[in-house]
């Protein structure tokens, strides 16, 4: 279960991840590309090229936590990039949605009602 809350910050860092980093080379990507300190309290997410695998890194008072999702089919969605903190900034809600598959963009919602004409699962009235 994770132990985030909707008080706590999230930012996603720019670029591309490299998935088999772990505790120690993530922290330094929060230090080195965001400019912040992965003991603040706040809430990092790692994206991997192909848009398909995440990691967050979250520090407690007794250590560093990892969390790791794997999509086996379809992308995460990626929030607007804010140059002020060089990250993507989001919200609760914006993380759990993209934890979920989901995304806010309406072409991407457009493109997927398309497939699902194209292969009869979804029923015109």
């Amino acid at each position: 279960m994770l132990d985030l809350t909707q008080s706590m910050r999230y930012f996603l860092c720019s670029g591309i991840t490299d998935m088999r980093k772990s505790f120690y080379t993530l922290s330094s990507l929060v230090l080195e590309k965001m400019g912040q300190d992965v003991r603040s309290g706040d809430v990092f997410l790692f994206i991997n090229k192909r848009k398909n695998q995440i990691k967050i890194l979250h520090a407690e008072p007794n250590g560093l936590v990892l969390y790791s999702k794997k999509l086996y089919s379809g992308k995460f969605s990626m929030p607007k990039y804010d140059e002020t903190t060089k990250s993507y900034p989001m919200v609760w809600d914006t993380l759990n949605l993209i934890l979920a598959g989901q995304t806010e963009d309406e072409d991407s919602r457009y493109n997927r009602l398309k497939k699902l004409e194209k292969t009869n699962l979804f029923y015109q009235r």
